[in-house]
This record gives C-alpha cells, sequence and structure tokens, in this order.
C-alpha cells in the first residue's frame, strides 16, 4: 500500500488505567480493500485496543488519523461519523426486534408528513432482505422475523450488511468467528473478503491463527499490551504464529521447566 493513505493510523498509542499499562506504543495502519488481523491470548490488549479505535476508551498517549488527519474521538459517535464501524460477537443485535428495525436502529425510514409521519416497514423490511442477500444470506427472507430465531451466523451478516449499507469504510470485527460452528465460521470469513473486495478496510480481532491466515493481508500480534510482531501475508507461517501467539521465548521456556519435570 505504498503511497496510499491509511483509513485509520496509530502512531504510538498507549492506554494506562490505575496501575496498569494495557496497551504500550502501539503504532498501526489499517487500508482500504485490507484485512488487518490483531491476534494474541486473553488479556493481551486486543478489546482494550478496539475501544480506542472505535471511541469507547481516549488513549492515553500517542496520536490517532483518519484518512491523514488527526482524529480524537470522544464518544463512538465521533468514530461512527467517520465511517468506523464495530461489530462484536452478538452483532449487536436485539434479539426481540425484527430484522428491519434490527437493520434500521435509529435511522428507520418514514413515510408521510409530520405529525403523520411512520416507519415505513415494507421500504426497512426490502433494504434489509435485499442487503443480507447480498452478503450471501439467502435463507432469511422476511424483514419481519425476530433477529432471535437466526443463527449467530447470520447475525454477524446482519450487522455486517448494515454497516456497509449506513457508508462504513472500516469495519472493526471482534472476534465474529468465536462462537460459531465450522460452516457458519466460513460464511463470515467469506463476508471479509467481500467487504474487502468493496474497498472496505477491516481489522479482524480473533485467537484463532487459521481464521486469520484464511483472509488476512496484515498481521499484528499483541503480548502484554504490546505489538511482539507486525507482517504481511506469507511472511509466516501458521506454526510461527502460533508460537507468537502462545508467547514465543515464555513458551519455550515453559515447555522445558516441565520436561525437566517429567524426567
Amino acid at each position: 500500500m505504498t503511497g496510499a493513505t491509511p483509513i485509520l493510523e496509530l502512531e504510538r498509542v498507549s492506554k494506562r488505567f490505575v496501575g496498569v499499562d494495557a496497551l504500550v506504543d502501539i503504532s498501526l495502519r489499517v487500508y482500504g480493500g485490507e484485512v488487518l488481523c490483531l491476534l494474541g491470548d486473553n488479556g493481551a490488549g486486543k478489546s482494550t485496543l478496539i475501544k480506542i479505535m472505535s471511541g469507547v476508551h481516549r488513549p492515553s498517549g500517542g496520536q490517532m488519523s483518519v484518512s491523514g488527519r488527526t482524529v480524537r474521538f470522544t464518544n463512538p459517535h465521533d468514530a461512527n461519523a467517520l465511517g468506523i464501524a464495530t461489530v462484536h460477537q452478538t452483532g449487536g443485535t436485539v434479539a426481540m426486534m425484527s430484522v428491519a428495525r434490527n437493520f434500521f436502529l435509529g435511522a428507520e425510514p418514514t413515510r408521510g408528513r409530520w405529525p403523520l409521519r411512520r416507519l415505513d416497514k415494507k421500504a426497512a423490511g426490502t433494504i434489509a432482505i435485499e442487503q443480507l442477500k447480498a452478503l450471501g444470506i439467502a435463507r432469511i427472507t422476511d424483514g419481519t422475523r425476530l433477529v432471535g430465531s437466526m443463527s449467530g451466523g447470520e447475525r454477524q451478516a446482519l450487522a455486517i450488511a448494515r454497516a456497509m449499507h449506513f457508508g462504513a469504510r472500516l469495519l472493526i470485527l471482534d472476534e465474529p468467528t468465536a462462537s460459531l460452528g465450522v460452516k457458519e465460521a466460513a460464511h463470515v470469513l467469506r463476508m471479509i473478503m467481500q467487504a474487502r473486495s468493496r474497498g472496505v478496510g477491516v481489522v479482524l480481532v480473533t485467537h484463532n491463527p487459521s481464521h486469520a491466515l484464511a483472509v488476512g493481508d496484515h498481521f499484528g500480534v499483541l503480548i502484554r499490551g504490546a505489538i511482539a510482531d507486525d507482517f504481511r501475508k506469507g511472511e509466516k507461517s501458521r506454526s510461527d504464529l502460533v508460537d507468537l501467539m502462545a508467547g514465543g521465548e515464555e513458551m519455550e521456556a515453559l515447555e522445558a521447566e516441565l520436561a525437566e519435570l517429567t524426567t
């Protein structure tokens, strides 16, 4: 991506809570049409990092830029306004609301004039179903269907379709395949590749190296709040990646210690 301007850039970003350095000097760039995979074990700092990217937390130090312009998010609305959308494991959906209402949630199409303006249910349902079909979800054909009756993968699809419909330039996906079966996880990975093909930048947060290697272009491995390695597709094998996530030298020392105890 030489010469291109990243959608989102972090320069030496840190986050400190009381007595804890959650993130230390994180520098990353996310480009349009590219998937950046953030990997690490539990407690590595992945959740804190995406909360800073999405405006939930403010960094304690460092700088963030969107399309080359320095920004300071005070809340998630600031990030959304600049085209940064975050999709969590559940997709952020409301189980007892319909597909159409979940898709528009707060931005519903209306018909008629005030004071008789009302929700245009037909238009909402039609658009929601069309956007789901565009991402390969053909089983959902009724916009009035309750989201609670959908599978985990279908909920993820709904959240991703919603974000892209409302102009997301950068999708931050927080462990989107964590609770899914093999087939549903594969479908979510296909949706990530579709988003990339449309020029959307994707940050995939995962602890699954196989899923990361299947779709990733750029990889960052976090250990104890710092970037332990930063590399491009093809530069590391799956076993290299697993070793990094497990702690590298620390894991080798532990294995040697265990070997001594069992001899």
